[in-house]
């Protein structure tokens, strides 16, 4: 189960976007803030067998669709088909790997600026009144390398 700081915290994301607070919306919401995995429905399902044991896929999938129509979770797509999910409580954007599909959440000092910067620059030269963004990335994990020998495994020596 989710710590109490973050059900607590999960609570209030849900009320500040004025969300009915339901046990599920809660329970999904907690698990996407605790993990970081970018879990697909199925893995929230099994993560969740334990709290929630009669929860259906599509209740899921409904509630992640109510998250992503209201900015709290991304969607991604990392080439393997299927879809996985990401709470967005701070600014990172994505690394996926096009061997293997992994996901990893990047940011840095000053990566808000980078955002509002890159935001500012879309308006100025689309004219787009810019809501929000979403950026991912693509290469090779550090695994993966290994893996093709790309990168020698410095473990090995």
């Amino acid at each position: 189960m989710a710590s109490n700081a973050v059900m607590e915290e999960t609570l209030q994301v849900l009320k500040d976007h004025k969300l009915r607070v339901t046990p599920q919306r809660h329970i999904i919401l907690a698990y996407l803030v605790s993990h970081h995995n970018h879990p697909t429905v199925e893995t929230i399902r099994d993560g969740l067998g334990k709290e929630l044991p009669n929860i259906g896929s599509s209740t899921i999938y409904n509630t992640l669709n109510t998250f992503v129509d209201h900015h709290l979770v991304v969607e991604l797509q990392n080439g393997d088909g299927s879809t996985h999910y990401d709470y967005f409580g701070s600014p990172h954007y994505h690394a996926i790997c096009t061997n293997c599909g992994r996901i990893v959440d990047v940011t840095y000092p000053g990566f808000s600026d980078t955002e509002k910067s890159l935001e500012k620059k879309t308006a100025e030269i689309s004219g787009y009144m810019i809501s929000g963004n979403h950026m991912e990335v693509y290469g090779l994990c550090p695994e993966c390398q290994i893996k093709l020998g790309i990168k020698p495994n410095d473990n090995e020596k």
